[in-house]
């Protein structure tokens, strides 16, 4: 099985890992893209206002303008750690045990919109870019990785993928038809037997169900087994939309 996550606009700074290896990281036929929005973002950063304008940065964060400039060169850390916010701070990957965090190195991918999906234990720098933003030069991000993020999951061939992501980030990097997939909905009964979508504990929910893997590890190669596992470990869950699955809170 492979989890794909979103990221997170927070970010924890620092890091004490070398710096950033665009070969190194999983998918490694995306070091074209990467290597185009990475130069993308660093040629911006020398312009400090309109960085600032593109990046729709207050004062206040403009300090990552400078984290930009320094994407070839700053100290890195595992991306399941780079990341803060909502769902990362209920997955806490820094109180797993070393086993849970292999697992996340092994099953889970982030998608970032500077280096496409990484791995979770892929060391990464600190940045500031959106699924949304448009960088001068540069065609949309989904111009830009969209074929090639669901060609290198085709090609990854995972035998089941939980798609976690939100709906701009599943924009960056459909998951190929023919790759056996759910799309996970996080929502909330209403009334009248209504849903309705829930958006701080989507994230949330999403955080605690990924932890709740990497603790249990279970054998997941379908949606039907990913269905009996979650229900058995107290998760309810809903038939959606064709591909889509409900997590009902």
């Amino acid at each position: 099985m492979l989890v794909l996550l979103p990221p997170s606009e927070t970010k924890r700074p620092g890091g004490e890992g070398p710096a950033l290896d665009l070969e190194g990281l999983a998918l490694p036929t995306l070091r074209g893209p990467r290597d185009t929005v990475v130069d993308a973002l660093v040629a911006l950063a020398a312009d400090e206002d309109l960085a600032a304008q593109v990046l729709k940065l207050s004062e206040k964060r403009r300090h990552e303008i400078a984290d930009n400039s320094a994407l070839r060169t700053a100290a890195t850390m595992p991306a399941i750690d780079r990341y803060t916010g909502v769902l990362f701070d209920a997955l806490d990957a820094a109180g797993l045990d070393a086993d849970a965090r292999a697992w996340l190195g092994e099953h889970v991918m982030i998608h970032s919109a500077p280096f496409g999906p990484v791995g979770a234990l892929d060391g990464i720098p600190a940045y500031r870019l959106a699924a949304g933003t448009s960088i001068p030069g540069l065609p949309p991000l989904r111009r830009v990785w969209t074929g090639a993020v669901s060609d290198a999951l085709a090609a990854l061939r995972p035998g089941f993928v939980l798609d976690l992501r939100s709906e701009a980030y599943a924009a960056l990097g459909p998951v190929p038809t023919e790759v056996p997939s759910v799309y996970v909905r996080v929502v909330t009964p209403g009334e009248g037997g209504a849903v309705r979508a829930l958006n701080h504990f989507n994230k949330h929910a999403k955080g605690d169900l990924v932890r709740s893997l990497a603790l249990a590890r279970p054998r997941i190669e379908s949606l039907a087994d990913f269905q009996e596992w979650a229900r058995a470990a107290g998760w309810a869950l809903q038939d959606a939309d064709a591909g889509e699955i409900a997590l009902i809170l």
